[in-house]
């Protein structure tokens, strides 16, 4: 399937993408070639890093997995994308910090709304869609582990060495973005992930009336596995393991499909994730059939510095999946995007 032409941008499906981080920006890049009805609902438990600088410094919602989505859909000069990217390597007080951070904070004290911030920092980039905050709430995302000791805060998440029991929010009564729960019972088709499962994914769906949102929306719903495990969070995991984490912290049947990666990644690079701990996620199909999900499985890797999906490959696809013809039945349906993968 061809990209339309811009002037089509504004007829294509309702789309909806729940996450955060790397993954869900990588999605937006191919996704906005099709489409401009996108809305990106992004988690905000970020505290590391310059999110977490400025969270703490000035009191707003982590900017930097808004920041990525908001250039992920950007519509304008390669040279501003760039501008928002640049990460300061210099200074004592600007060091580490990244530009587009700042000015999301900057824009923010201007209007006096960080609601507001993130809508004008999206006119600038002139984006192809919407992003918007899961919740304006400041929350802090907690681990109970496997030894039974908590950890607090995203990044602390991340870096633990123990398995994740459950993680939850605090405070765990929040209320979802108003324009999150309008854009989920609009769309034709709601995407969660690719992302970190604990720490970008789930914490989306911990706010309350998030998950009731989508399980009741008339959209197709798609779970987008990682390619690869994640250390520190779903070290040894497999694609049947992913979906019951995400069922455990959601409701059972909340997505209809569950796109796997099917491609094998070269020697190299197995070897050096393995040094990670990290590896390919594994594909169950007996254990996904039984929790009643239907199971996509495609070629869909971008090899570069690291392992990610292919954004062009994995937006056709989740387009394919949308505009293929029910006449010809479910099982002909999947098989044929099976061959065309």
């Amino acid at each position: 399937m061809q990209p339309p032409q811009k002037n089509y941008l504004k007829k294509g499906p309702h789309i909806v993408v729940v996450g955060g981080g790397t993954g869900l920006s990588v999605l937006l890049r191919g996704l906005k070639e099709y489409t401009s009805n996108i809305t990106a609902i992004v988690s905000v438990t970020d505290d590391g890093g310059s999110s977490g600088k400025l969270r703490g410094q000035l009191g707003i919602l982590p900017p930097g997995d808004l920041r990525n989505c908001l250039v992920a859909l950007a519509d304008t000069e390669p040279a501003m994308e760039k501008l928002f990217s640049y990460r300061f390597t210099q200074g004592e007080e600007l060091a580490g910090h990244n530009l587009g951070n700042l000015l999301i904070a900057a824009m923010t004290d201007l209007t006096g709304s960080f609601e507001a911030a993130i809508n004008e920092v999206g006119k600038v980039l002139a984006i192809r869609g919407k992003v918007v905050p899961a919740t304006y709430a400041n929350l802090v995302l907690g681990a109970e582990l496997a030894d039974g000791s908590m950890a607090m805060g995203e990044s602390a998440i991340s870096q633990s060495s123990q398995r994740i029991k459950r993680v939850f929010l605090e405070p765990a009564v929040c209320e979802p973005a108003l324009k999150a729960i309008e854009a989920i019972g609009e769309a034709d088709v709601i995407v969660l992930g690719p992302g970190s499962l604990y720490t970008s994914i789930i914490p989306n769906l911990l706010i309350p009336g998030m998950r009731e949102a989508i399980k009741q929306a008339r959209g197709l719903k798609i779970y987008v596995c990682n390619v690869m495990t994640q250390a520190g969070e779903t070290k040894g995991y497999t694609a049947g393991d992913h979906l019951a984490a995400l069922y455990e912290h959601s409701v059972q049947g909340l997505v209809d499909y569950m796109i796997v990666n099917s491609q094998k990644i070269p020697s190299h690079y197995e070897k050096r994730y393995a040094a990670e701990g990290a590896q390919l996620v594994q594909i169950d199909r007996e254990r996904i059939a039984q929790m009643g999900v239907k199971l996509l499985q495609m070629p869909l890797i971008q090899e570069n510095n690291y392992i990610r999906h292919n954004s062009q490959k994995l937006a056709a696809l989740l387009l394919r999946l949308i505009f293929t013809p029910y006449l010809f039945g479910e099982r002909k349906r999947l098989n044929n995007l099976q061959k065309e993968g």
